[in-house]
């Protein structure tokens, strides 16, 4: 017999299975897993499309750095329409337009304008295939918002970065490098592996998921698309949170897409280590993320949302992003045989820190709980605009500040999160009493 589900969001099912308990919605299980695979195949590129750009291509770091800047306006755009999307048309149409975009430009980046050898196409076709990824993901995280038990929504999101983060960039990551270190492949060869890799993970999330949901528009009135597509955007002017969440989340994830332009050659040139080397760190980082993701899901439901976020997620990784640094510079510089090891433990605390952010998207869900798609696009926004902003500041600030002077900025712009993550007090329903009370109802 099955389990009675909750009728409505958030409501409580006279009986749980483990996977409730969890905090894992059942009926997307299978979202989960394609959204893994979905992830690694994306998270191939993420480390070695740099070098590989730069060493047979002819392409210098800024370039690179311009190009992936161009892609990241493309995600940033897609991540706050999905959320929209998903209000207007279903996340799950959302997701399949997304998983079309990414495959159909894949192809014509990889099989047309690598091999044609021309710049313009390169960013074209790299820059639109931007639309695939944020349409699939973000589209499925609406889909949890959507469904997920309230009392439990941090930690059903805590989920989804366990999902999302094991794939981009953790096991794509190590995807990679077992691509090219264990199997031989060359850069080429491993970018259509991530292709596949793609297409098998859309197909599992897309035919294996059956909740009815997220297969309809989640607004009562789809057929007013403008009003319902400017909602996140009017929330995002007129109330000062959802900028705050906007900032805060496109700092969280600035330092990942900006280090996977210079570390790689930081990492040959300054430590005299590989790229390989490079990979590993990257695995072990996002390795360490993931199990987190779920420890500070759970603990800023207890905790705090804002207060986990402030201590957990940004002061953590200001303190970590700078050690990814100096402790392996110093270790270098002193002959230390360890040196590398001690680059991995301080990349697994930085690690951690990312994690302390899993609350901020439960935040954002509070501002407007009767449109969590349009709440979330804020959350969204900001996570586009990390997949450029890093690669941009990269672009603008390396030849003038160097490897040194960008792991300044960007634990300094941590500790501006910090601030604007403790101005997010008092949006965590039950948690701090009465002024979160009213503020939930102002929002």
């Amino acid at each position: 017999m099955s389990i009675p589900q909750s009728t409505a969001p958030g409501g409580v099912s006279p009986r749980e299975s483990l996977l409730d308990r969890m905090g894992l919605p059942r009926p997307l299980l299978w979202g989960f897993v394609g959204l893994m695979i979905f992830m690694i195949g994306d998270g191939v590129e993420t480390n070695i499309l740099a070098p590989y750009l730069t060493g047979e291509h002819g392409f210098s770091i800024p370039l690179a750095g311009t190009l992936v800047t161009v892609y990241g306006v493309a995600v940033a755009a897609a991540a706050f329409l999905s959320a929209s999307l998903s209000d207007l048309w279903g996340p799950r149409k959302v997701m399949l337009i997304g998983a079309a975009t990414w495959i159909v430009f894949e192809v014509l980046f990889l099989g047309v304008a690598l091999n044609s050898s021309s710049t313009a196409l390169v960013f074209i076709t790299y820059g639109l295939r931007g639309f695939g990824y944020p349409f699939f993901a973000y589209g499925f995280l609406v889909w949890i918002s959507a469904t997920a038990n309230a009392k439990r929504l941090a930690v059903a999101i805590g989920w989804f970065y366990v999902a999302f983060s094991a794939g981009l960039p953790t096991l794509g990551a190590l995807t990679a490098s077992a691509s090219i270190d264990l199997f031989g492949l060359g850069y080429y060869q491993t970018l259509w592996l991530s292709l596949a890799l793609v297409v098998i993970g859309a197909a599992v999330a897309l035919i294996g998921v059956k909740e009815k949901t997220g297969r309809a528009p989640l607004v009562d009135n789809p057929e007013q698309v403008w009003q319902t597509m400017s909602f996140g955007l009017r929330l995002l002017i007129t109330n000062r949170k959802a900028m705050m969440v906007m900032l805060t989340r496109t700092i969280n994830s600035v330092p990942t897409y900006g280090m996977a332009i210079f570390f790689p050659a930081l990492f040959v040139d300054r430590f005299g280590w590989s790229v390989g080397q490079f990979l590993i760190l990257t695995t072990v980082i996002y390795a360490v993320n993931i199990p987190f993701n779920l420890v500070f899901g759970a603990l800023g439901d207890k905790l705090g949302w804002s207060k986990t976020v402030v201590w957990f997620g940004a002061v953590l990784c200001a303190i970590s992003m700078l050690s990814l640094y100096l402790v392996p510079a110093w270790a270098v510089d002193n002959g230390l045989d360890f040196a590398y090891g001690l680059t991995l433990l301080c990349g697994a605390v930085f690690g951690i820190g990312l994690a302390g952010f899993v609350p901020l998207s439960a935040i954002a869900v509070s501002l407007a709980p009767q449109n969590p798609g349009a709440a979330m696009a804020s959350y969204n926004l900001g996570i586009g605009a990390a997949v450029f902003a890093g690669p941009l500041l990269v672009a603008l600030l390396y030849n003038l500040l160097g490897a040194a002077g960008m792991v300044y900025l960007f634990a300094a712009l941590y500790l501006v999160a910090a601030l604007m993550s403790h101005s997010l007090r008092g949006t965590q329903p039950c948690a701090e009493a009465a002024p979160l009370s009213e503020a939930a109802q102002r929002a």
